[in-house]
């Protein structure tokens, strides 16, 4: 890290930026073993909030990987490497005064709980997408389960490699019991209770 920079504080708050958006921001950070709905459940929310006049933005972990983060693998270290660079730009739109939604099976809880030392308090909100292992290996719409059973794919989380299951998240969505009316119902609630989606 260079030692010849210096934070430049803006003319601009997020303050400020939330006032102009009629709405307060946070990152809804959606965690969960691959098939178990996280893309599903983060677009379908994003969708509702468009219609409520929220500004807000998904960033999934497959498309950041097409251009942010290409460089980088599936190896422990990338994979931390991927979620605190995450992590940052989610910071940034968090501070453009934006609800970010990103979907990331992010399986190490302390990268997780990184993200959350980035920002204050209740604007990271973990919501756990649960679902058990056999409901998304029975989804599998990447195919990736099947190929990780045959070892074409190493280091596969819940497979080869480990998830750890968030603690204390915010909100629990078990997507193998809800369907993805009640799971959005749910998000929205949440946010409607913590009077996000309305700056008085």
């Amino acid at each position: 890290m260079s030692e010849n920079i210096v934070w430049h504080e803006t003319t601009i708050s997020k303050v400020d930026r939330q006032k102009q958006k009629k709405h307060k921001s946070c990152i809804l950070w959606f965690t969960g073993l691959s098939g178990s709905g996280k893309s599903t459940l983060a677009n379908a929310v994003e969708k509702k909030l468009i219609l409520q006049n929220v500004h807000s933005y998904v960033l999934d972990g497959d498309n950041v990987r097409h251009g942010l983060n290409k460089d980088l693998g599936f190896s422990d270290e990338d994979r931390k490497e991927n979620i605190r660079r995450i992590g940052e730009v989610s910071k940034l739109f968090l501070d453009a005064g934006i609800i970010t939604l990103t979907a990331f099976i992010s399986p190490f809880r302390e990268d997780r709980d990184l993200v959350r030392s980035l920002v204050e308090e209740g604007e990271f909100i973990e919501i756990f997408v649960n679902s058990s292992l056999e409901t998304c290996e029975s989804r599998d719409p990447k195919g990736l389960y099947k190929k990780a059973r045959a070892g074409i794919i190493p280091e596969f989380t819940g497979i080869s490699s480990p998830y750890e299951q968030p603690e204390h998240p915010e909100l629990t969505i078990e997507t193998d019991k809800l369907t993805i009316e009640e799971s959005v119902a749910k998000v929205l609630q949440y946010l409607e209770e913590k009077s996000i989606l309305g700056v008085r």
